[in-house]
Formats: C-alpha cells, structure tokens, sequence
C-alpha cells in the first residue's frame, strides 16, 4: 500500500481539491450543498478553520482554509466532514454506484473519492493565484461564461469585498486580483 505524505504546517493556509466517488454530479445538488453546509458548520465547533475561498461543481471542490494557529490537522477535519455528508445525505441523494470490494471491506460510501489533494500556500502571490483559479473554474469547465454567473462560489463574497470587480473573468479575461489579500502564511 502506498505511503501518503502530507505536508502538515500549523496555523498553514492550504488549497484542497475534493472529488466525488467515480465523478458523479451531486455536489450542487439542494441536498447535497445543504448537508455539506451543516457539516462544515458542524466540524468547526470542535475544529475550527476559516474558509478564505470556496467553489462547487457537480463532481468536485476546490476550497482554501486557514488553520487555527498551532493546528495543522486538516485531515481529521476532511474525514469528518464527508463521513457527516455521507450519513446524513447518502441515502436521500440515491446514488446507484458499484461499490468495490476494497470500498466495502473499508466501510466506504459512493459519494466521495477515498483521498482528497491538498496544496500549501507559500505567500501572498500563491494565495492571490489560487483564488483565482478557484474561482475561474466553472468558466474552464464550460459550466458558465463568467464567474459571476456560478452560484455556488465565494467569488460573488470577493466582489461585495470589492477584492474583484464584478465582470472579473468576463469573456476570459482573467488578470490577477488587484486588490491586495491578507492572509496569514505560516513558516
């Protein structure tokens, strides 16, 4: 089996990709969006974290946390997180997917792939960039034509913040972020 190796810095802020078991589209779902919402909400009265950027797409996530300072343990969060999605939703969103031998002798659901990436953020141009890119990407999934049109997305928070103007992105432009983010990057 493979050894993963997880760069755990406390207090960090990290970029996470989560993926839905086999790429199945539930994830905007009014169900599924509601329940992870409780779950989130859930998982941070023990476990707090800020959420700095977030989108939805039907078959994955992309989001950005900073970790309390001192904590680096964005792992067990994640667990909790799909763990509460899968038993309050799994049965509502009635899902018809194969479960593998290895998924059963595990105990694992159809809603989420095993694993989940995550990415450290460096510094202020690292943060900027991974903004972007969150919020760019329903447009390069072909799912809208501007990031303003993408419901499910912090992008529309980061205009009331006058962080993007609201036609960022319109048309493919995309430039970086002009206005200035303050994030805390550990070391």
């Amino acid at each position: 089996m493979t050894n993963y190796r997880r760069l755990t810095i406390a207090g960090g802020t990290y970029f996470f990709t989560l993926v839905t078991h086999q790429r199945r589209p539930w994830l905007c779902c009014d169900i599924a969006r509601s329940t992870l919402r409780a779950a989130i909400t859930h998982v941070r009265l023990t476990y707090p974290f800020v959420i700095e950027a977030m989108v939805l797409l039907p078959n994955h996530l992309h989001c950005i946390w900073t970790l309390p300072t001192g904590d680096s343990d964005y792992a067990t969060r994640w667990r909790l997180i799909k763990a509460y999605v899968t038993k309050q939703a799994a049965t509502k969103l009635k899902l018809d997917a194969q479960l593998s031998q290895s998924r059963q002798q595990r105990r694992e659901g159809n809603l989420w792939q095993r694993r989940f990436w995550e990415y450290w953020i460096r510094d202020q141009q690292d943060f900027i960039r991974h903004c972007d890119y969150i919020h760019y990407n329903p447009v390069r999934h072909g799912l809208c034509r501007s990031p303003g049109e993408w419901k499910y997305s912090s992008f529309h928070r980061f205009v009331v913040q006058g962080i993007y103007p609201p036609d960022w992105g319109k048309d493919g432009r995309v430039h970086p972020s002009l206005v200035s983010l303050r994030v805390r990057v550990a070391h």
